[in-house]
């Protein structure tokens, strides 16, 4: 009997990219739920500029798959996930401060911070996070993706894959140029005329409003 094939099976692209599209979408619900229960109002936590997106839980989350999936002991998926996650917060902040002159999070009034920029409690919550994503969330999603009908899923990766490329470099050609103009210099061309046009400070701060400019 012929064996059925299966849509993403093992740790493929296409799994990788859907357990990244997911982490991205949970993230993101996850940044606006906290922000209500602490102040009572709904904001944006987009990552990107279309869609409900935070890149940052979404690559949480391949880290942890990648790197963490076949590690059994618990401690050891603790402590290497608080130095993983934290590691990469840290990384991304640097990213985002140097490249596009603003931040997003500011660890620096809490004690046993690393630059501000993470910080030994957000490390421990990242290591919890590790063995949560990697003992229950991973193991369910990983089913989950595979039970996509194999056309469905393969025709849906690719249209995702196309709309990423594509709201990533958007996002990024839209706030280096909004870093631009709040720097006083004036479109030079084109491609800079249509990103003021389709992409002022109002649409930008509207979207991404948790970061702060340096």
């Amino acid at each position: 009997m012929e064996e059925k094939e299966v849509f993403a099976k093992g740790l493929c692209f296409k799994k990788v990219f859907w357990l990244f599209m997911i982490g991205c979408v949970l993230g993101c619900l996850i940044e606006v739920i906290n922000h209500f229960i602490h102040y009572g109002d709904i904001v944006s936590r987009s990552g990107l500029i279309y869609g409900p997106l935070n890149p940052v839980y979404g690559f949480g989350i391949i880290l942890f798959a990648l790197f963490l999936s076949r590690v059994n002991k618990p401690i050891y998926i603790f402590i290497l996930g608080m130095f993983l996650g934290g590691g990469f917060e840290y990384l991304c902040s640097l990213f985002q401060e140097k490249v596009f002159g603003t931040i997003s999070w500011d660890y620096s009034h809490q004690m046993f911070n690393i630059g501000g920029r993470t910080s030994l409690k957000y490390m421990i919550i990242w290591g919890f996070m590790a063995l949560f994503v990697v003992k229950i969330i991973y193991p369910f999603l990983s089913n989950l993706i595979e039970k996509i009908p194999m056309n469905m899923g393969n025709a849906l990766t690719i249209i995702l894959v196309i709309f990423m490329i594509f709201n990533v470099c958007i996002s990024i050609m839209a706030c280096l140029r909004q870093s631009e103009r709040l720097n006083g210099l004036d479109a030079s061309n084109g491609v800079e005329v249509f990103l003021d046009k389709h992409y002022p400070d109002e649409r930008l701060n509207a979207i991404f409003e948790n970061n702060v400019r340096k």
